[in-house]
């Protein structure tokens, strides 16, 4: 995340200079900590995480926006992707993917009005 700030603001202004201002905060990088950042290859996490997060789009896509996390993983790991029920969830959730929520039954039955029930404090109320 500090190397796509960083990267962001590199042709405006320059990496030593960013850097620069990033000192004395949370975000403060050492410049031999971007240089590596950049020129390392992507985790296997990473890499294996946008293959799934292909295959889950497909697959709630393929199912109308229906289906959640609990579905998709069912439905992944009968077409043999091997993967982990909170994988999905994690997936679905990074890429904003979410089931339908269905609402609730609509209610019957109205309550009454408040009656003069006794109360359960046990103080005396005026009769209103």
């Amino acid at each position: 995340m500090k190397v796509e700030f960083v990267d962001s603001q590199r042709e405006e202004h320059g990496v030593q200079p960013v850097l620069r201002v990033l000192e004395q905060t949370p975000a403060e990088t050492a410049p031999s900590t971007y240089y590596a950042a950049r020129s390392r290859p992507e985790s296997a996490r990473v890499v294996r995480d946008r293959e799934l997060t292909g295959k889950i789009e497909r697959v709630h896509e393929a199912n109308y926006g229906v289906y959640g996390a609990r579905k998709v993983w069912a439905e992944l790991n009968r077409q043999g992707a091997e993967i982990a029920r909170c994988t999905v969830e994690r997936l679905m959730r990074e890429s904003g993917l979410r089931d339908l929520l269905r609402d609730k039954s609509p209610r019957t039955t109205r309550p009454a009005a408040e009656t003069g029930r006794p109360c359960a404090c046990r103080k005396p109320h005026p009769r209103r």
